[in-house]
């Protein structure tokens, strides 16, 4: 049997009629940057995230660097984030000329853990820019009550969570800043990049909204040095109409991983070789399925070599990358998060999945430990 880790096409067929009526009324209009699909896309996100404001941006990536351009942040200033995360959150800090300070994580959540925030504050710095990661969210009321003692801005790394809920309030609607990724493979995915920055501030939406457009306003006047961050039409005629079916897809990925729970506790290996994601928050919208695994790189080729897809998020912290040495961490500095990455794999969660498709990756699991 194959099960793909994630099957865009049978997403896009039961769709399909839906999707290619949106993306041709964009052809017909010749419409195809900003324009009135946009703003109907920024004004559903923002409602449905319980934000005031959508600004639509070109990718997840140039979200956080536009909420990070919107705050002045740059060199000298220090932004505290997770190392245990995609490499964008702490790229775009330093591509502004920030300092990334990394703080380890829950090994429960895999997100940011917020006892050790407070240790790593200091004076330069200029904002916390906590991780949704998986599709649950970081312990956001503690980081808000020490934002708001340290007069710091929170930029909430949403790339997977939008639709997750913390204590009753939508992912990006807690921080000054929620930063979304419309990358295809994630629970709402566009048709290529995209992204959107939600926030209930005016003033930062209208900043963000000027910076994106080169810090043009009104036209050929240049307030300030921004960037070329646009939203395309045909990007939000797709999030458009999947936007309609998030709340389903969602409630499919949270039955999958129902499924899989049952299954794992019905082949014991929970108890002996596997430790299941826990649901910690409200919502958890499953944007992945993470188990920790007895020796995961072997489980792992056994996997793929089944026909099944699996992926491993991330393989290597970033204060292990390369292209971080100069911020002078060692190995063993974040230690969770050096385990997370050495144990962790991402089985299929896809809403089509199948319960056949469940139940087999569970069986070349259990066969894998037993030898089989």
């Amino acid at each position: 049997m194959n099960v793909p880790l994630l099957d865009l096409k049978a997403q896009y067929c039961a769709i399909k009629n839906e999707i290619d009526n949106a993306v041709g009324e964009v052809f017909a209009s010749q419409y195809f940057i900003l324009g009135p699909k946009v703003k109907e896309c920024e004004e559903a996100i923002a409602a449905y995230s319980q934000s005031a404001f959508g600004i639509g941006v070109s990718s997840g990536t140039d979200a956080l660097l536009l909420a990070l351009m919107t705050e002045g942040i740059g060199a000298g200033d220090e932004v505290i984030t997770s190392p245990y995360t995609f490499f964008a959150t702490a790229g775009s800090v330093a591509r502004v000329g920030a300092r990334p300070v990394f703080v380890d994580i829950d090994p429960v959540t895999y997100n940011i853990d917020v006892t050790r925030i407070a240790a790593a504050i200091t004076s330069r710095t200029r904002a916390i820019m906590p991780v949704h990661l998986y599709g649950q969210m970081a312990d956001m009321d503690p980081i808000m009550e020490l934002a708001a003692r340290h007069k710091l801005a929170v930029i909430e790394d949403a790339a997977q969570g939008i639709g997750a809920e913390y204590r009753g309030r939508r992912a990006g609607a807690i921080g000054h800043y929620g930063c979304f990724s419309f990358f295809p493979s994630k629970n709402l995915g566009g048709a290529g990049d995209g992204g959107m920055v939600v926030t209930s501030d005016k003033a930062r939406a209208d900043r963000m909204a000027i910076l994106r457009v080169h810090g043009m306003e009104p036209k050929y006047y240049h307030k300030f040095i921004g960037g070329n961050f646009r939203f395309d039409a045909i990007q939000a005629a797709v999030i458009n109409v999947k936007l309609r079916h998030l709340d389903q897809w969602t409630r499919n990925r949270q039955a999958n991983a129902r499924r899989y729970d049952e299954l794992f506790a019905r082949s014991r290996l929970a108890e002996k070789h596997v430790v299941l994601p826990k649901v910690v928050t409200d919502r958890h919208i499953f944007n992945q399925y993470i188990i920790r695994a007895e020796r995961r790189d072997a489980l792992r080729a056994y996997l793929v070599g089944k026909g099944i897809g699996v992926e491993i998020y991330y393989p290597l912290p970033l204060h292990q990358q390369e292209c971080f040495a100069y911020l002078g961490y060692a190995n063993g500095a974040f230690p969770e998060s050096e385990r997370a990455a050495s144990e962790t794999l991402a089985l299929p969660i896809y809403p089509e999945l199948t319960a056949d498709q469940s139940a087999f990756v569970v069986d070349c699991i259990t066969d894998f430990y037993n030898g089989v």
